[in-house]
C-alpha cells in the first residue's frame, strides 16, 4: 500500500471528479489553509452545523439517534459548547476509486486548540460529501470557521481492488448530500 502523490490527486481530480470542487493548490492568506498539498488534500467545512444539544435531556443512543438532539444552524462560524461536540460537512464532494482507501486526519490549527476532527476512513466505492465530527475537547467555547480547512484526506493504494466495494454492498452512507446522522 502507498501513500499517493499530489500529482495522482490532481491527475484523478480533474479527470474522474474525484474531489470536486478541486482546489489545485494550498490556499492561504488569512483563512485556514485548504487545496491540495503534498500527499493530501485539505478539505472545507461547509457552513451547516449542527450543534448537540442536552436540551431534551435524551440519552444518545447510535441505534435510535433522536435529530432532536442537535440544533441546526447555516453560518459563517459555528460556536461549539464546552466539552461538546458539532457534525458538519465538507465543501468537497469525493468520488473513492475502486482500489483507495482513504483515511482522514484533523489539522493542526484546531488540534492546537483542542478541537478534533474525526471521520471515518472513506472506503473504495464510496461517494458524497464527508460527515464530520468535530468535539470541543476544552472547557471553554470553541469556533470553527465554514468555507475554510479543516482536515486532511490521505489516499492510500491497495495491492488491488477489494471482492466487494462500499458501492457493491449499497453501503448505508452512500451517496450522502448533507450533514448526515447515525444510521443502522
Amino acid at each position: 500500500m502507498s501513500v499517493l502523490s499530489d500529482k495522482w490527486i490532481r491527475k484523478m481530480s480533474k479527470e474522474e471528479y474525484m474531489i470536486s470542487p478541486f482546489e489545485e493548490k494550498q490556499i492561504r492568506g488569512d483563512s485556514i489553509s485548504y487545496g491540495l498539498s503534498s500527499f493530501g488534500y485539505d478539505a472545507r467545512v461547509s457552513d451547516e452545523f449542527k450543534i448537540f444539544t442536552n436540551v431534551n435531556s435524551e440519552i444518545v443512543d447510535p441505534k435510535n439517534f433522536k435529530p432532536t438532539n442537535f440544533i441546526t444552524k447555516n453560518t459563517p462560524e459555528c460556536i461549539i459548547p464546552p466539552n461538546s461536540f458539532v457534525l458538519a460537512r465538507t465543501v468537497e464532494k469525493f468520488k473513492i476509486p475502486n482500489d483507495v482507501l482513504v483515511i482522514c486526519l484533523g489539522k493542526s490549527t484546531y488540534a492546537r486548540c483542542g478541537i478534533i476532527v474525526n471521520v471515518t476512513p472513506l472506503e473504495p466505492g464510496w461517494e458524497g460529501y464527508v460527515t464530520l465530527e468535530f468535539s470541543n475537547t476544552t472547557p471553554l467555547p470553541a469556533k470553527i470557521y465554514a468555507n475554510e480547512g479543516v482536515a486532511q484526506f490521505i489516499f492510500l493504494k491497495g495491492n488491488e481492488k477489494p471482492e466487494i466495494t462500499y458501492a457493491d454492498r449499497n453501503g448505508k452512507y452512500m451517496g450522502q448530500t448533507g450533514v448526515t446522522l447515525p444510521k443502522v
